[in-house]
């Protein structure tokens, strides 16, 4: 299906939460693929893994506490098509990676949860990878069920990934099945 232009490199993106946002608060951010996808050349890029990483205060610590200001979750996707500020269903073909941090603030513990795929596609097998064809990827994220707390919340994403080469064939399915899930 594909063949590998290159090795392993890491994408990141980051998107900033500031402190007291309004529950349910969306934020977006986008990752360029232009210098990488390639339509002529059927040069895609292929996502091997993601992860989400959690920060808070200007130190960029991991105090759950300070996070939210009451019991909730902060929630991250990456996909491959623009879904504004909006967060995916788990069926959409569009959807690359998706995680959330879960916050009781009561017992000040935190639990990460990737609830997709699980966000790992394998080794270096690129059959297991997800193929992208489009030009940018977009990183959403937001606060559910409680306010931002004292200190802005950063979310970053880091998207292990190769530069492949596919066959006409499989360009095609790909495009197809992205220009589909866009409707």
């Amino acid at each position: 299906m594909a063949t590998a232009k290159t090795g392993s490199f890491y994408l990141t993106e980051t998107v900033q939460l500031a402190a007291a946002s309004a529950a349910n608060t969306r934020v977006q951010g986008e990752i360029d693929l232009g210098a990488y996808v390639n339509v002529p050349t059927g040069q895609a890029i292929a996502v091997e893994s993601v992860d989400f990483v959690y920060q808070v205060f200007a130190d960029y610590g991991g105090n759950v506490n300070g996070m939210l200001a009451s019991n909730g979750c902060i929630s991250a996707q990456v996909s491959d098509l623009n879904p504004g500020t909006a967060l995916l269903r788990a069926d959409d073909q569009s959807l690359v990676a998706s995680g959330q941090l879960n916050i009781d603030q009561a017992n000040n513990v935190g639990t990460h949860t990737s609830d997709l795929y699980p966000d790992n596609f394998g080794p270096a097998a690129l059959s297991e990878a997800f193929m992208v064809v489009n030009d940018t990827m977009y990183l959403v994220a937001g606060n559910d069920n409680a306010a931002i707390g004292t200190g802005t919340v950063w979310v970053t994403a880091r998207i292990r990934c190769r530069v492949v080469k596919l066959s006409s064939k499989d360009w095609m399915a790909i495009a197809i099945q992205s220009t589909a899930s866009d409707n």
